[in-house]
């Protein structure tokens, strides 16, 4: 069944116009929803209002809007009134002018709703609008009144269609400079980043939405399910609190390795020890000089043939004399 459109009205671009219709391009009908329910009787309960003075309840006929003027003094509004104001945005997305998506920052961006024709005599003209916006890379800006409110849209090509995104008002939004502007950055450590890199590679994916998951809507039908088969409810695992670290060198190592690249994390020196130089008087020979002198070792005694692949080519020792000194002078 095809949702109903939240909106019907037209698209104009100068003196070109088309009837055309929105739907919300999102949907919230699979949360869990329970009733309020009265626990003595085991019945359902209503909402109803209830006069602050008298106490006594108002009937739905009684209700009317009221905007404040004064202490206890309101000045009546009836619905009728209300849906009788009509501005051009009530039924026209009239695009105003057009901008890159890209420079609208993401934080300013509210509800998609899709864009299509409302008919068949719609259809050129709504089809004219959308190439010429695929064509040149842009996005209109205009604006709708929806649930009794006029809003900024975005608008820009989707497929045959367009995508209507309506905005925040400047006042809306909270400038990230009044929030994370007192946050300061430590000196940081460039192995500790560079280990942090390597997490984020090994975590590297393709983005898909259908592997996203409610767990917690998910807990709450496990719930649902075993008390109505008489069961316990199931025991979810919380896996527990994470606290700070203490140790960050150490947490990322082990982040690491838990992400399948232990021998990246086991390479890595730490932030302290990867500029340490030998002891004093004191050098660890070269790794090809140890494999020499342990094949010297055990060049006199028996032993099983190694595999050529295991073994790195090296050329054998020659035995240190002073007779093989004397025939090379």
């Amino acid at each position: 069944m095809a949702p109903r459109p939240t909106w019907k009205g037209y698209l104009k671009l100068s003196l070109v116009a088309c009837a055309v219709e929105l739907t919300g391009a999102t949907t919230s009908t699979e949360k869990v929803k329970f009733r309020v329910i009265n626990r003595a009787t085991g019945n359902t309960v209503r909402r109803q209002f209830v006069d602050a003075v008298t106490g006594k309840p108002v009937e739905p006929a009684d209700e009317v809007k009221g905007y404040e003027i004064g202490k206890d003094e309101f000045l009546l509004v009836e619905d009728e009134e209300i849906e009788a104001l009509q501005i051009e945005s009530s039924h026209t997305l009239n695009i105003e002018s057009f901008v890159d998506k890209q420079a609208i920052e993401q934080i300013y961006l509210d509800t998609p709703y899709y864009v299509t024709p409302a008919d068949e005599v719609a259809t050129e003209a709504f089809a004219v609008i959308r190439e010429a916006m695929a064509r040149k890379g842009k996005a209109g800006l205009a604006r709708i009144v929806l649930y009794r409110r006029e809003r900024p849209a975005v608008i820009e090509p989707l497929g045959e269609g367009l995508l209507l995104t309506t905005l925040r008002y400047a006042m809306m939004v909270r400038r990230p400079e009044d929030v994370i502007g007192d946050v300061t950055t430590p000196r940081l450590d460039q192995e500790m980043i560079a280990l942090a890199g390597h997490i984020i590679d090994q975590k590297k994916g393709a983005f898909d939405p259908s592997t996203f998951e409610d767990r917690y809507e998910q807990a709450i039908m496990d719930l649902v399910r075993a008390k109505q088969a008489g069961r316990e409810p199931p025991k979810v695992r919380s896996g527990g609190r994470p606290s700070n670290v203490v140790n960050l060198f150490d947490a990322l190592k082990k982040s690491l390795a838990a992400e399948g690249a232990p021998g990246e994390a086991a390479g890595v020196a730490g932030p302290k020890a990867a500029g340490k130089s030998p002891a004093k008087g004191k050098s660890a020979p070269p790794p090809a000089k140890a494999s020499a002198k342990a094949d010297a070792k055990t060049s006199g005694k028996a032993s099983l043939p190694r595999k050529p692949a295991a073994r790195a080519p090296s050329r054998a020792p020659e035995p240190a004399r002073p007779a093989s000194r004397r025939r090379s002078a």
